[in-house]
């Protein structure tokens, strides 16, 4: 695992610890994590992730939303449901909207069902991709950025997490709900400009 996603795990376990939320990693067979490259082209940085800190169980909590990061066991499921054969292929011809085969499944909203998917058609230089989410259930899948690579999406996971901390864990009301996406948004904006702008989160 290199320096920047390894950072970036220790400021989400960092926010576990500090909400004294109950969270798993642990680390994913070779042969699955192999398997799953082969199927869907997961990332070098991704694969890392899984061998070194597969998420067994880990669903971050905040007041406007609940990710739960998929385990290595269960994506090649996870994918079924997104109109792909366990190869990874399409099941038929994509349209505008449909899903892409370049779309991979690594977490859902705990809350609305959404996915939170890695690009893995736009490899970066480190190996990493952009995470995004579409809105379930809509007719069409419109991705929109949730994070420019996925060591920046673990980051935006913890600065949410942090700053739910100030907030309690009473549902809140419209005046705090804005409050507390204004405060979220402001550390997004430090960690991933781009990702504060698509809009998802703020």
């Amino acid at each position: 695992m290199d320096s920047d996603l390894a950072e970036s795990l220790s400021l989400l376990r960092a926010a576990f610890e500090k909400r004294r939320i109950a969270f798993t990693f642990g680390a994913a067979e070779p042969a699955v994590v192999d398997g799953l490259r082969k199927s869907f082209g997961l990332p070098p940085r991704y694969r890392a992730f899984l061998l070194e800190a597969d998420p067994t169980k880990v669903e971050t909590s905040t007041p406007i939303e609940h990710v739960r990061l998929l385990p290595a066991s269960e994506l090649a499921r996870e994918q079924l449901g997104f109109g792909l054969l366990e190869d990874g292929t399409p099941r038929g011809a994509v349209k505008e909207g449909e899903w892409r085969k370049t779309w991979v499944v690594i977490g859902q909203s705990a809350l609305l069902g959404d996915p939170y998917f890695l690009d893995v058609d736009k490899l970066d230089a480190e190996g990493d991709c952009p995470v995004y989410t579409a809105m379930n259930g809509a007719g069409r899948w419109e991705a929109r950025l949730a994070g420019s690579s996925f060591a920046q999406f673990l980051r935006i996971l913890a600065a949410g997490m942090e700053v739910a901390q100030g907030f309690g864990e009473a549902m809140l009301d419209d005046d705090d709900e804005a409050s507390f996406r204004e405060a979220v948004g402001a550390r997004i904006k430090t960690i991933d400009a781009a990702a504060l702008r698509a809009g998802h989160w703020n």
